[in-house]
């Protein structure tokens, strides 16, 4: 299948999109959002079997990625202003249907994720089904989440925190940007030789280049050359930043989304993790507050052997998953 490209207009900010030109356009809305450090690219696998299922598949490049745009302000990129951008993308499917379909099912990894969670939370009259990949939802608590990494980080800083002061995490990006990406995506990944310290804390006067593994000749099959050769183009263009701004607005969030304090999504939804995946072992507490917090899920499922890249390492497997979920909700 040959995938189209095409531009929506979000809060004054311009959201590519890519379909599927073979997709039905009156179908159902599946709208697929990416993480860090991504792009629509990430659904590669998925796109072309959704739309061959009868659904309309909408990979976007989130706000900082990609053909999206990338604004200065670090408050741009705060969690409501993300969701917002995915409703635009909806509303506009909507509108451009014939047949007028009135929702959306919405599909995250990584920090896709929380966007995809917060949009079925904050927007459940716009979406019809929600599923995450890798991070499974939390709704915002009573603590903030900096005080809560500090907790368990001892000396050393999490990376989430490595990541707040501008400047800092990009001078060391910017030193060799494809090693670094490389060796992000393969220390992140199920090949990664857990012996190893986590890339996921940095020790004092380190960065966290220090943490990152290399892949060495025969591993990292799930991501060949040609695509990361994709990524890497993507982020020479862009840049970083825009990446590492939605991790600056963290504490903005806890504020921002206090009135759905420990609110519950109401609509379908599953959540598909690695074994292997460090968002899905920290959020096991997460996990285990499903019946809670999401009191309609109708799957959950962690696959074995895989990494933080779910939906790259493991796609058969999760376009089985997924379709299954989105037949049986669509």
């Amino acid at each position: 299948m040959s995938f189209s490209h095409r531009s929506i207009v979000s809060s004054g900010h311009r959201i590519h999109c890519v379909e599927v030109e073979e997709a039905d356009p009156d179908a159902r809305p599946v709208v697929f959002v990416h993480g860090f450090p991504e792009s629509w690219y990430s659904w590669r696998h998925q796109l072309p079997v959704v739309a061959e299922a009868g659904f309309r598949p909408i990979a976007i490049d989130v706000r900082g990625y990609g053909h999206s745009d990338a604004p200065a302000e670090i408050e741009a990129y705060a969690m409501t202003a993300l969701v917002g951008d995915v409703v635009a993308v909806i509303d506009d499917a909507i509108e451009s249907s014939a047949a007028g379909a009135g929702s959306a099912i919405v599909v995250g990894h990584d920090w896709g994720a929380p966007i995809a969670w917060n949009t079925a939370l904050l927007r459940p009259d716009l979406v019809s089904a929600v599923a995450g990949l890798s991070v499974p939802y939390n709704p915002r608590g009573d603590k903030k989440p900096l005080d809560t990494f500090r907790a368990f980080s001892g000396e050393n800083l999490f990376y989430i925190d490595y990541f707040q002061e501008p400047g800092v995490v990009e001078a060391e990006v910017e030193v060799d940007l494809s090693s670094w990406i490389r060796g992000f995506y393969f220390t992140a990944s199920a090949e990664a030789d857990p012996s190893q310290p986590s890339m996921g804390f940095v020790p004092p006067g380190q960065q966290l280049r220090d943490r990152l593994q290399q892949p060495t000749e025969g591993q990292m099959a799930w991501l060949p050359e040609q695509d990361f050769q994709f990524y890497l183009s993507e982020f020479e263009r862009t840049g970083l930043t825009g990446g590492f701004n939605r991790y600056r607005n963290i504490t903005r969030d806890w504020y921002e989304l206090a009135p759905w304090r420990f609110a519950p999504i109401v609509v379908p939804s599953l959540f598909i993790g690695g074994d292997k995946d460090g968002p899905t072992i920290l959020g096991q507490g997460a996990i285990d507050r499903f019946d809670v917090n999401l009191p309609r899920l109708v799957r959950s499922e962690i696959l074995t052997d895989c990494g933080h890249w779910v939906q790259q390492e493991k796609p058969d497997e999760v376009n089985e998953i997924l379709l299954e979920f989105l037949t049986g909700v669509g």
